[in-house]
This record gives structure tokens, C-alpha cells and sequence, in this order.
């Protein structure tokens, strides 16, 4: 057996680091959304995608990606597979046929009523009030906007 390499100063503990604590956090949390989602018969990712339909409704695929905040590539199938649960539907754009429109079908709005209690139930199963979600969630964006703001000033 290899001997372990020996971090004296603790600079590796992985307890100890932000990334982890963010990274298995987050792994947690979609756990529990997957329990609170199953009767809806949807993913957490899935979920995301039809927050920002139920905000506005008719948008291009395009806009769900960047609502999303990830590319159109990782988008289509995602919007895909809404639409074989009946979710949604796709179509070509009138202006400009490269452009994909997505539509909440009767199915998919009549969702959002049941969705509606997703926030306060992941709140309960994880121990978070409003307030302090709201606290959380300032924090995030925080760190997030100050690695975009970054990346932006060394492109």
C-alpha cells in the first residue's frame, strides 16, 4: 500500500473546501427536488426549463438556453423530451425558419398550479425559510457575478 501524502497545513481537506461544500450541496438539494418533482412526472432539469416557460411562454429554444444559463446544444434536447411528456411543443419560427419557438401545451400550464408548492416543500425538506433562502441565493449570485465580471476582464 502507497503511503498517503501528508497536507500538514490542511490546505486540502476536502470538508474544508468551498467547492465541495457547494458541489455536494447542490447534489443534495436535487435529490429532494427529485422527490418533491415525481409526482409531477419531471426532472429537476426539466423543471428549470419549464420555470422559464411558465414565465413567459412562446420563447425562442435559444432563450430558454440562456434563461437556463447553459448552451442551445444542451437546450434542444432537453426541450426534446419535454415535448414526448406532452409538455410542450416546438415550432419553426415565422421571421426566421433557423429559430426554434417553444409553446407550453394545456398539459404544461395546468402544471404550474401543482409546481406552485415546489419552493415551500424543498424549504421544509431542507430546513430554509424564505429569508434565509433569499440570503442564500444573494450569496450565489454574488460569487457568480464576480467570476463572470472576471473572466470578462481577462477575455
Amino acid at each position: 500500500m502507497t503511503p498517503s501524502i501528508t497536507d500538514e497545513e490542511n490546505l486540502l481537506n476536502i470538508e474544508d473546501q468551498l467547492c465541495f461544500a457547494l458541489y455536494s450541496t447542490s447534489r443534495a438539494i436535487t435529490k429532494e427536488y427529485a422527490i418533491l418533482l415525481d409526482s409531477m412526472g419531471i426532472t429537476y432539469t426539466q423543471y428549470l426549463a419549464m420555470m422559464v416557460l411558465w414565465k413567459q411562454d412562446g420563447i425562442l429554444l435559444q432563450d430558454i438556453a440562456n434563461g437556463l444559463q447553459i448552451d442551445q446544444a444542451t437546450a434542444t434536447p432537453l426541450v426534446q423530451r419535454l415535448e414526448k411528456l406532452g409538455l410542450v411543443t416546438r415550432n419553426r419560427s415565422m421571421q426566421d425558419e433557423r429559430k426554434v419557438q417553444v409553446f407550453l401545451t394545456p398539459k404544461g400550464k395546468s402544471l404550474y398550479k401543482t409546481a406552485l408548492s415546489v419552493p415551500h416543500g424543498l424549504g421544509c425538506a431542507i430546513g430554509v425559510d424564505n429569508k434565509k433562502a433569499a440570503q442564500l441565493i444573494a450569496e450565489m449570485n454574488q460569487i457568480k457575478n464576480f467570476i463572470i465580471k472576471k473572466n470578462k476582464q481577462s477575455a
